[in-house]
C-alpha cells in the first residue's frame, strides 16, 4: 500500500537507552524495582482511602482517580521497556505501537486535567469552606473525573490517528525508550512541520489551559491564606494544599519542558530520561508526597497499621 518512496511499516525497532548488556541488566533491575513500588504505592493508597472513612471526601476520590491513571500510565510504557532491557531485538508491532502511543497520551492528558480539577477542589475548601459540602457533592465530582477521562481520550485517539495516517517509508528505528510522539511522527518521510507545530499547539492548549486554571486557583487560594490572622489557621490552610502543589510542580514540570519548546532544544538522551521521568519516577513519587505531607493521610496510616498491630496481638494471644 503505497509508492516506491513511500509504504507503510508493520514493526518499529525502539533504541533504548542503551547497547551495552551489562547496562541493560542493570536498568532492568533498576527500573523493575521503581515499577513494582509504583504498582504498590499507588494501589496501598486507593486501599487506604477505601478502608478509611474520614478519607471519603471529594480530594480523595480524585486522588483516587490520580493513583489509576499513574499505575495505568507506567504501565503502558515500563512493562514493554523492561522486555526489551533483555531481548535481543527491540521489536514492537505496529499495533502495539499505535496502542502505548494512544494510552501513555491518554492517561498523561487525564492527569493533566484531573490535576487542575484538585486545583479547584482545593480552591473550594481554603477560600468557600462552609460551603464546601454543598458545592463539591458527589454529582459535580463525578462529572469532573468523567470530563477528565474523556477529554484526555478523546485528544489522544486525535492525536494518534493523525501519527499513524504518515507515510513511514523505510525508518522503522524509533530513537527512544517507547513510541512516544514526537519520536514516532520524525519517522515519516514526509514533511512534518505542520504535524510539530500541531502537536505543539495541541500540547500548549491541552497543558496550559489546565496549568492556567491550577495557578488561577493558587493565586485565589493564597490571597485567602495571606488573609487569616492566625499562623496555625495559615500553616493549616497551606498543609491543605502543600502535596497537591508538590504533585503539580513535578508533573507539569516535566511535560512542559518535553513538548513545549522548539525541536532542537533536547538532545536525544534528555529526551529519553524526561519521558523516564515523567513515566516512572513521577507515578513512584506521587504517593509518597501524599503520604508524607499530608497529615490526614498520615493519621489513617497510623489508625490502620495499629488496627493490624491490635489483631495481630489478639491473633498471638
Amino acid at each position: 500500500m503505497g509508492t516506491d518512496n513511500q509504504t507503510w511499516v508493520r514493526e518499529f525497532v525502539l533504541l533504548g537507552l542503551s547497547s551495552d548488556w551489562d547496562t541493560q541488566v542493570a536498568l532492568f533491575v533498576l527500573f523493575l524495582v521503581m515499577y513494582l513500588a509504583t504498582v504498590l504505592g499507588n494501589f496501598l493508597i486507593v486501599l487506604l482511602i477505601r478502608l478509611d472513612s474520614r478519607l471519603h471526601t471529594p480530594m480523595y476520590f480524585f486522588l483516587t482517580n490520580l493513583s489509576l491513571v499513574d499505575v495505568s500510565y507506567a504501565t503502558s510504557i515500563v512493562p514493554q521497556m523492561l522486555v526489551h532491557f533483555l531481548a535481543k531485538h527491540r521489536v514492537i508491532p505496529l499495533l502495539s505501537c499505535a496502542a502505548q502511543l494512544f494510552f501513555s497520551l491518554a492517561l498523561g492528558g487525564i492527569e493533566f486535567v484531573l490535576l487542575s480539577v484538585m486545583a479547584y477542589d482545593r480552591y473550594v475548601a481554603v477560600c468557600d469552606p462552609l460551603r464546601y459540602s454543598a458545592i463539591m457533592h458527589g454529582g459535580l465530582c463525578a462529572r469532573l473525573a468523567i470530563t477528565s477521562w474523556v477529554s484526555g481520550s478523546v485528544n489522544s485517539l486525535m492525536q494518534t490517528g493523525i501519527t499513524f495516517q504518515l507515510p513511514m517509508c523505510t525508518n522503522k528505528f524509533i530513537d527512544h525508550i517507547s513510541c512516544e510522539l514526537l519520536a514516532v511522527v520524525r519517522l515519516a518521510c514526509v514533511d512534518t512541520s505542520s504535524n510539530e507545530v500541531t502537536i505543539m499547539v495541541s500540547s500548549i492548549v491541552f497543558l496550559m489551559t489546565p496549568f492556567c486554571l491550577v495557578l488561577l486557583s493558587y493565586i485565589r487560594i493564597i490571597s485567602t491564606i495571606l488573609k487569616i490572622q492566625s499562623t496555625e489557621g495559615r500553616r493549616k490552610a497551606f498543609h491543605t494544599c502543600a502535596s497537591h502543589l508538590t504533585v503539580v510542580a513535578l508533573c507539569y514540570g516535566m511535560a512542559i519542558f518535553t513538548y513545549i519548546q522548539p525541536r532542537s532544544s533536547p538532545s536525544v538522551l534528555q529526551a529519553k530520561l524526561i519521558s523516564l521521568f515523567y513515566a516512572i519516577l513521577t507515578p513512584m513519587l506521587n504517593p509518597m508526597i501524599y503520604s508524607l505531607r499530608n497529615q490526614e493521610v498520615k493519621g489513617a496510616w497510623q489508625k490502620v497499621l495499629g488496627q493490624f498491630s491490635g489483631l495481630t496481638s489478639k491473633l498471638e494471644g
